[in-house]
């Protein structure tokens, strides 16, 4: 099974890159499975999202943790099963959002654990860009500020 990641800032194309890598193994036949985090399909995921856009303290650690069941479920479900293809939108960076000292503590635990590919892919996009599209959007979560993006 091919295990791709790609991450980035808010609003630097990731789901976007997914699509194209997405279409492009699909057009040879291959089974391709996207999960973006936090996704909606799942109990976790829907808690981490409802964090994000409440705001505050507590819900930043209940986004940070909740999205870090999200990961973990998808690959339970998906990693080496079911698919040739498995595409990770936002993966181990989603740890970075949580309060010093956890934050490293929390990435350092996940990296020990979790699965790494070869095929790990950082979006650079600047934060004044990437705060232009967010800009666009009607709906904006915690971490989609200057201060958060840098």
């Amino acid at each position: 099974m091919r295990f791709i990641v790609i991450d980035g800032l808010d609003a630097s194309g990731k789901d976007t890159h997914a699509s194209i890598i997405r279409e492009k193994y699909e057009k040879r036949g291959e089974r391709v499975v996207v999960r973006s985090h936090p996704s909606g399909d799942n109990w976790f995921g829907r808690r981490a999202k409802a964090a994000l856009l409440a705001g505050g303290r507590s819900n930043r650690i209940k986004a940070s943790l909740f999205y870090a069941l999200d990961v973990i479920r998808s690959l339970l479900k998906y990693y080496n099963r079911k698919c040739d293809t498995l595409i990770m939108v936002r993966y181990l960076m989603g740890t970075a959002y949580l309060p010093s000292p956890l934050d490293l503590l929390a990435y350092k635990f996940f990296k020990t654990l979790l699965p790494t590919s070869r095929l790990m892919f950082f979006l650079d996009v600047s934060p004044e860009e990437c705060l232009r599209r967010i800009k666009t959007r009607q709906i904006r979560e915690m971490f989609e500020t200057y201060e958060e993006i840098v």
